[in-house]
């Protein structure tokens, strides 16, 4: 009996602890640009919050197919820009501008989230107060059934579950920042003009700020994304592994976490050292051995994530993702070299950290073309 009572009285400490969810302003900021079917089951899971955000800002980045007009049909606060569509950055930074909220939640046009993510939210910047952003994750359950989406979901699913919880960078897909610091920080960096990494160059410039960015495990949303061989190599490589790359060398933050651990950066020269192998036993047959050890060494250190492919999707999936695993390591290496090569060709430059700090009285400027 004492034990239940000491169950009872833990229960109604952590109750206490937790903050009311009216104390806790979150404004939902959606950037959309042709967001389609996947737009409309994004807006559904919004309207689903529970409890719901102080306002749902979604700004229509030129769209042409009515997505601002879905956007308004589910009740939303929506902001048109007529011009044509720049990337996620400024229509992200406008709508910032425009929130009332004190905390800022960034959500991509083809994610879902859960009826709870906001508590969970709300939670974590109580449980933390010493942080200024948090992010969460992709589910295991991608919705698209193709293997590449299958495969390029669940890899940044066990990517994320297994990064470090000080994060070393932002992402905008869900992810969520005091509002204030993000606007004097001057936002995410408008050059970017496709979805890229203007979320990694905002959690850099957080980090050398001395902010913290905290990775929650247990916030997650589902992509709904439909990845094909293309639309994989061109993201992978010219929107990510080369800007990426660029601004590594940039702002010299060579940190082990996520996708540039440094067991990640072996690989990708094991997968060189395989290939080199490979075509050395047309002169010379041991190398054959050679290439066989390495493959040895990439299974053994990857072999974590093998044995989540086997567990979440079975033998079949698992063996499948092994040469796409590897590809990745090839690409990415050719990627890193051409990043280093305009690194060197736009000639090395005291790293910039800092942007203008974004002003809500430069609202109205800033929303041109557009509005309504």
């Amino acid at each position: 009996m004492n034990e239940f009572h000491q169950d009872n009285q833990r229960n109604e400490v952590c109750d206490a602890m937790r903050p009311s969810f009216q104390d806790v302003t979150i404004s939902v900021v959606v950037p959309v640009y042709n967001g389609g079917d996947s737009f409309r089951q994004c807006l559904t899971s919004l309207a689903a919050l529970n409890p719901p955000p102080m306002e749902i800002i979604v700004v229509s980045d030129g769209d042409t197919d009515g997505s601002w007009q879905m956007a308004e049909e589910f009740g939303t606060q929506v902001i048109r820009l007529l011009a044509s569509s720049g990337g996620p950055a400024r229509p992200r930074n406008i709508g910032a501008l425009q929130a009332k909220g004190e905390y800022l939640f960034f959500v991509d046009a083809d994610v879902c989230v859960r009826p709870d993510t906001l508590r969970h939210v709300a939670e974590t910047f109580h449980r933390y107060p010493g942080i200024t952003a948090l992010i969460g994750s992709y589910d295991d359950a991608p919705a698209e059934k193709n293997f590449l989406s299958q495969y390029k979901n669940l890899i940044h699913h066990y990517v994320h579950q297994n990064g470090q919880k000080e994060a070393s960078t932002f992402w905008g897909a869900c992810g969520a920042i005091r509002r204030k610091i993000f606007l004097e920080l001057g936002g995410f960096d408008e050059n970017y003009h496709r979805p890229s990494i203007e979320d990694i160059e905002l959690g850099y410039r957080m980090k050398k700020a001395g902010h913290q960015i905290h990775l929650c495990k247990d916030i997650n949303v589902k992509h709904l994304k439909r990845w094909g061989i293309i639309s994989m190599l061109k993201a992978d490589i010219f929107y990510r592994a080369i800007p990426w790359t660029m601004l590594i060398l940039r702002d010299r933050m060579f940190v082990n976490d996520l996708n540039i651990r440094h067991s990640e950066r072996l690989c990708v020269v094991l997968v060189y050292g395989l290939i080199g192998s490979l075509v050395g036993t047309i002169w010379w047959s041991p190398s054959l051995a050679v290439a066989a050890l390495i493959m040895v060494a990439l299974l053994v250190n990857n072999a974590p994530l093998y044995r989540f492919f086997l567990k979440k999707r079975g033998l079949r999936f698992a063996l499948q993702s092994v040469p796409w695993h590897w590809l990745y390591y090839l690409y990415s290496g050719l990627a890193f070299a051409i990043g280093l090569a305009g690194h060197v060709f736009r000639g090395s430059r005291k790293p910039d950290s800092t942007k203008p700090a974004l002003l809500p009285e430069s609202f109205d400027t800033l929303r041109k073309p557009g509005g309504r």
